[in-house]
């Protein structure tokens, strides 16, 4: 079983509003209400892909109850931690305008909610994948990541971790399977610009030295570079479709390369899944489906550096 952990869900109201005009009553020319969350975005994905997943991690209050349902409407399954207090955060995000986005705070976390989150986290076995996704909200322990890997550490489980910065570092001496950084979180990281394939190898390899063993990073138009644990490191171009929304794009590529990598075990295989899934979604108003992943799974071509 596939567990995706997302701290801080959210309903995801996203609109287009023509002439937006600030100080006035505006209306919208489109909306959309869906389930977000990076962990959440993993889930729909693995989901439509045929992957069986749970979706785990906090809710609150009517909105918490909504993100449950949609999910359930789309057949996935989910075990969330209820609070007594707050509610689940609504986030608006005004894709027509630059991409702007106003994102709520969500509930409060406390320390008897965080332990039963990690007694669900304790059933796991050597069969599981788990993935941490996202940031961390401010009434949780900033090293929650940190103590979920140590918590989990010696027992094979196989442990996906999309991250920045220093919550990306302070898990790689417990060897996760897979990091993806984008070319621009692992610049932060470094302190240095990175734009093309060749750029990100040095700084990816610093990381699988540092503990990583598979390193993938996207780097928007340019496509994505893996190095694999194995040594192997390929680089692929990006979609050539036109691009409608890229909110999601990178859990989508986490999602492909574990569905890829459970399916066949294969470390290219695993690549070209993320990158058709990653590109599929990009190009769609939604989450990419199954059929749209596999139409950009037939014209992707990587190459081997």
């Amino acid at each position: 079983m596939v567990y995706t952990v997302t701290f801080n869900p959210s309903l995801d109201y996203i609109v287009s509003v023509d002439n937006f005009t600030l100080g006035m009553t505006n209306r919208t020319s489109s909306e959309l209400l869906l389930p977000g969350g990076k962990g959440i975005n993993v889930s729909i994905v693995l989901n439509n892909l045929g992957i069986d997943n749970t979706a785990i991690g906090f809710v609150a209050g009517f909105t918490g109850e909504e993100i449950e349902r949609m999910l359930e409407a789309e057949g996935i399954r989910s075990n969330f931690v209820k609070l007594r207090q707050g509610n689940s955060r609504i986030n608006l995000k005004m894709k027509n305008i630059d991409g702007t986005e106003i994102n709520g705070q969500g509930p409060d976390i406390g320390s008897e909610q965080v332990e039963g989150l990690m007694e669900q986290l304790d059933a796991l076995s050597e069969e599981d994948v788990l993935v941490l996704a996202g940031s961390i909200p401010s009434t949780m322990p900033d090293d929650i990541y940190q103590q979920i890997m140590k918590r989990l550490s010696g027992r094979n489980i196989t442990i996906a971790v999309d991250a920045t910065k220093d919550l990306l570092l302070n898990v790689l001496e417990y060897h996760p399977f897979l990091i993806k950084p984008n070319h621009h979180e692992l610049g932060e990281i470094f302190d240095v610009e990175l734009s093309e394939w060749n750029d990100v190898i040095p700084y990816a390899k610093k990381l699988q030295e540092r503990g990583a063993r598979n390193v993938l990073v996207s780097m928007g138009g340019k496509g994505a570079v893996l190095l694999a644990e194995n040594g192997e490191v390929m680089a692929g171009e990006a979609t050539k479709r036109t691009v409608k929304n890229t909110v999601g794009a990178g859990d989508s590529m986490v999602a492909g390369f574990l569905a890829g990598w459970k399916k066949e075990k294969s470390y290219e295989e695993a690549f070209c899944m993320g990158l058709a899934a990653g590109g599929a979604s990009a190009c769609s108003e939604k989450l990419a489906t199954e059929q749209e992943i596999e139409q950009e799974r037939k014209s992707m071509k990587i190459q081997y550096l």
